[in-house]
């Protein structure tokens, strides 16, 4: 591999530095850096950051190749700055057995735009009623260390006991869906004064908010990890905060659209904005960007979830819910958090790469930009200003909320393992 130098990077939001890249390592970080023969990218005034992790994200295959693939996914997330993504096991066959999550860690590795870490199932075809082979999943090639059932809660709490005491024997973390079924039924959007002037059915915020204050208190018994996907109320905060203070092995994330959208745009009736959990209040939205400033939640994750056409251009109540957001997501969170001085660049990294990877133990990304480090990171144009066209998407689907809006800074270069994946802001 070439050299590459990074001259006069904002590294993390700070001082101007150059980054010198040798082979797959950083090999310098400081001031007037030279390296013969090494491919120089004229950084003034851009943020670099390491590499971004997902948590949560959608590949859909295998089984839905219509939606996305591995290799379209992976290449979505790497131009939104992603070096590695965390692959839910909603697929058809369900990621519930050694040889399903290693077929996803291989499809992955042969797409070579970011690691692939695959998420297994907690119980057998995502029913709810069977722990799947969670051991064995672990001790398999893809190593796999977070287990959910997202798409369905694991709403039974002895299945959901057992299952934290399994991970707990290897260091495992269970991530739940937290919507109790029986309060959700022909639930269509969020439950509130919206919904009533709407006619649609109500999602309520105690839905969610009952299942994360059971799963701490069985967390808490256990003494096990617990990690509540897509937290979306503020009373779903106030929860994981008490649990915090009482030190319960709690971590909890936030989407980029429960960061920016109401369900004020259900109004409209375009079903982009279908999305589970539901868009909330402006409200719950402020308590969101608060708790993620003060790390009561800890991560952003996309739950990068895309839908053919044909699933969301149709009437309301039969469309698909969910959300793409892996090219859009650190726009997003610019404009909710930075912008607003909520954060600085510093805690995006934390929020959106540290702390993911920490969580899902992913030991060669979310690493400091020093020397000795391996070259996963992103290149940031910060002052950028542009409208969201999905027709440029690397995605396969197109089901983004933000087509036609202005949204801030832009993926100039990702490296991953010091190769690049985006140049100039297209892909490598």
């Amino acid at each position: 591999m070439s050299k590459i130098l990074i001259r006069g990077a904002k590294v993390l939001g700070g001082e101007a530095q150059d980054v010198l890249i040798d082979g797959e390592t950083i090999a310098a970080v400081g001031q007037n850096l030279s390296a013969e023969g090494a491919t120089v990218i004229e950084a003034e005034g851009q943020v670099l950051l390491p590499g971004l992790v997902d948590l949560h994200t959608h590949l859909r295959e295998p089984g839905r190749e219509d939606s996305e693939t591995v290799l379209t996914g992976t290449r979505a997330a790497a131009s939104g700055g992603y070096t590695a993504v965390f692959a839910m096991a909603n697929t058809f066959p369900v990621a519930d057995t050694a040889g399903v999550v290693e077929q996803v860690w291989r499809l992955g590795k042969e797409s070579g735009y970011c690691d692939v870490q695959p998420i297994g199932a907690v119980t057998v075809g995502l029913e709810g009623k069977q722990l799947s082979e969670l051991g064995a999943m672990h001790e398999s090639a893809a190593r796999v260390t977070v287990f959910s059932d997202d798409g369905k809660c694991v709403d039974d709490a002895v299945i959901m006991r057992r299952a934290l005491e399994y991970v707990k024997a290897f260091g495992g973390v269970v991530a739940q869906h937290a919507q109790e079924p029986r309060l959700t039924e022909g639930a269509q959007m969020n439950e509130g004064v919206v919904s009533a002037e709407l006619g649609l059915g109500g999602w309520p915020a105690v839905a969610e908010e009952s299942i994360i204050a059971r799963d701490v208190l069985l967390a808490e018994h256990v003494g096990s990890r617990v990690h509540i996907c897509h937290l979306s109320t503020a009373g779903s905060v106030e929860i994981v905060r008490w649990a915090k203070s009482r030190g319960i092995d709690v971590t909890a994330e936030v989407t980029p659209h429960h960061l920016l959208l109401t369900d004020e745009l259900v109004r409209s009736y375009n079903a982009v904005y279908k999305v589970n959990p539901p868009l909330r209040t402006e409200r719950d939205v402020m308590a969101l960007r608060e708790a993620l400033a003060d790390g009561t939640i800890d991560i952003v994750a996309t739950d990068h979830a895309p839908h053919p056409h044909e699933d969301k251009d149709c009437e309301w109540a039969a469309a698909a819910m969910g959300m793409v957001g892996l090219e859009t997501a650190l726009s997003v969170v610019q404009q909710t958090m930075v912008e607003t001085g909520l954060l600085d660049w510093a805690g995006v990294a934390e929020r959106m790469s540290f702390a993911p990877a920490r969580i899902g133990g992913l030991d060669h990304h979310g690493r400091p930009v020093s020397a000795g480090e391996p070259a996963n990171l992103t290149l940031v144009d910060t002052s950028y200003r542009g409208v969201v066209d999905p027709a440029h998407f690397a995605s396969r689907s197109r089901n983004t909320p933000y087509e036609g809006r202005e949204l801030p800074g832009r993926v100039t270069h990702t490296f991953l393992r010091g190769r690049a994946t985006v140049v100039d802001g297209n892909l490598a």
